[in-house]
């Protein structure tokens, strides 16, 4: 009928009567009368800062932890940011958590989900925790590039060098890459006929920089391929128009042809052509 139950150092006793919880019993040596057998003892160990119980939401609401316990209550679009002893344990989502402050240090940081973007001074730490990847989109923009940001198919941002979070399941999201050093392109082995019906195969290079990185991903799904195209069509035009001796004797103004060709199709694409068309050579087919 009486009950002796001893709780050790470093330990708490969650006492229930009937399945509700009704005291957290500190270490040391309790004695509870119980003819009915109704108390239910369970030891846990505050060394492991989170509380995890099937009925931890009766445990909160009795309101038994008092100030020995953090408990979060997060809405579906709030995330905790959770450090223990001034380093960083992680990302918790919507949901009810308690963590006991007894033998740790316990900060926590509750943030707006809806922004989607996460700005944070400690964001390095904040992704390469366990869990960054299943909350956090992460996307670093390396110096000569630059990132684009869109939310629900709506331009939101161009960002500069450097690392950005963003949180999953917020909304649609979509970021893109842009690469703004000059970069060349290789129209290799097109076999084009001229207008005199000599087959010719016929390489050419240009280089080219995206000055709009924007317009670059708005226009067409690979602005470098769809430039490729475009010199395509352009040399096969201009190739066809010409006979065979008057393209020889004229390459230079075959190349400052082309270069004016692609001109309109490139500034709609959001690139500038660094150089002119250069390095046309060609040879007979047999």
């Amino acid at each position: 009928m009486i009950h002796r139950m001893k709780i050790r150092p470093h330990e708490r006793g969650l006492l229930f009567r009937e399945g509700e919880p009704i005291a957290v019993l500190q270490p040391g040596v309790h004695w509870y009368f119980d003819p009915f057998l109704k108390l239910r003892l369970q030891i846990v160990s505050p060394r492991d800062p989170w509380l995890v119980h099937k009925d931890l939401e009766l445990i909160v609401k009795s309101g038994i932890l008092g100030n020995e316990a953090v408990v979060l209550d997060l809405r579906d679009d709030e995330r905790a940011l959770v450090w223990i002893d001034k380093r960083f344990n992680g990302i918790v989502a919507n949901g009810l958590y308690a963590l006991w402050t007894t033998e740790h240090e316990v900060r926590v940081e509750i943030v707006d989900a809806r922004p989607m973007q996460l700005v944070h001074a400690d964001l390095p730490v904040i992704v390469r925790s366990d869990r960054a990847g299943a909350m956090l989109e992460v996307l670093n923009v390396e110096p000569g590039h630059a990132g684009l940001w869109f939310r629900d198919g709506a331009y939101q941002a161009t960002l500069a060098p450097g690392m950005y979070a963003f949180w999953k399941n917020v909304g649609k999201l979509k970021l893109y890459d842009v690469d703004l050093k000059e970069l060349v392109l290789d129209i290799s082995g097109q076999d084009i006929m001229t207008a005199d019906k000599v087959t010719l195969r016929l390489n050419a290079l240009v280089t080219y920089r995206i000055t709009d990185a924007l317009r670059s991903v708005l226009e067409v799904d690979g602005a470098g391929q769809a430039l490729y195209r475009a010199m395509q069509l352009a040399l096969r035009e201009a190739v066809g128009a010409r006979e065979l001796d008057a393209l020889l004797v004229s390459k230079e103004a075959l190349a400052r042809e082309l270069a004016e060709m692609i001109a309109p199709r490139a500034a709609e694409l959001g690139i500038t052509v660094v150089t002119p068309v250069s390095g046309t050579s060609s040879s007979r087919v047999t």
